[in-house]
């Protein structure tokens, strides 16, 4: 009988229906967080089933399990909104690990994305289980002139509504995302963009999201992460970006020791979310960390 090459059933035998979980990330709630579908076995998808199963499940991204290695607790994994593909999405990594937490029990994993080896811990708390990721390296730098001026033409900002101390970068943490620091919690709170005009100047400049941020104390943040380039208008939160925050706040001489920084996404989506970043000015990678629980 001939076998396909993972090995898990005869060649001529048709697939068993994928079995897709949702889950929302960075929360306990299932009314808040930011929802992902989770693909425990999509060895053997091609590119375009994974596409058409994220833009059929509608989140911001989904993440697809596409080989293991159940010995060592190593999983490959990729990860696709309703448009694309994207090399790294925090809020789909957190829900992944809390799906197979609570099907094999919480400790160390290790996935392999297109941006790199992220570990991944998950202990559980009374009852919840939470995941800590760390991120790839970070790394940060001052947006352009031309950057900066045609994001805040189509986000309808000025250059005033901006936060002085808090200058524009573009940040990576697996993906680019230009940092837009608001010098209000007002400015923050109103978010009326032009949802193409963004697309246009996110393709251009290959930014996965754009990370609006307000701070209301050194160790705590509030964000909102417009992500038209994905068909969402806004994710509720977002891991990727709060791994290469960061790095933002690392280059910048922010954190000068160890410190942990929490940030509120979502509230003004109705869909709040907590995130938890522990940065040190000695590594430039940053751990994120979070619940999930599945909806639905």
């Amino acid at each position: 009988m001939s076998i396909d090459a993972d090995g898990t059933r005869p060649v001529n035998q048709p697939r068993p229906p994928v079995e897709i979980l949702r889950y929302t990330a960075f929360t306990h709630d299932p009314a808040g967080g930011n929802p992902a579908g989770v693909v425990l076995d999509a060895r053997g998808l091609d590119d375009a089933t994974m596409l058409a199963i994220a833009a059929r499940v509608g989140y911001s991204e989904t993440a697809f399990v596409t080989s293991r290695d159940e010995a060592n607790r190593r999983f490959g994994v990729r990860y696709f909104s309703p448009l694309a593909e994207v090399a790294f999405c925090g809020h789909a990594t957190v829900a992944l690990a809390v799906a197979l937490a609570e099907r094999t029990g919480p400790g160390e994993i290790v996935l392999d994305t297109p941006a790199g080896e992220i570990p991944v811990a998950t202990t559980s708390q009374d009852g919840a289980v939470l995941a800590t990721l760390t991120s790839v390296a970070t790394r940060s730098r001052p947006a352009e002139s031309g950057e900066l001026d045609a994001a805040l033409e189509a986000l309808g900002w000025e250059a005033d509504d901006l936060d002085p101390a808090l200058p524009p970068h573009v940040a990576f943490g697996g993906n680019d995302h230009l940092v837009l620091a608001a010098a209000t919690r007002t400015r923050l709170a109103s978010l009326d963009y032009d949802f193409d005009g963004l697309a246009e100047v996110m393709r251009r400049h290959d930014w996965t999201t754009v990370q609006l941020v307000w701070r209301e104390s050194p160790e705590r943040f509030h964000a909102r992460d417009p992500f038209p380039v994905g068909g969402v208008v806004e994710d509720p939160a977002t891991g990727a970006a709060a791994a290469a925050f960061g790095g933002y706040l690392r280059a910048l001489g922010l954190v000068t020791a160890p410190t942990r920084i929490s940030i509120r996404q979502g509230e003004d989506m109705g869909r709040p979310s907590d995130l938890l970043i522990d940065v040190d000015p000695r590594s430039a990678r940053t751990r994120v960390t979070g619940g999930a629980v599945p909806i639905g």
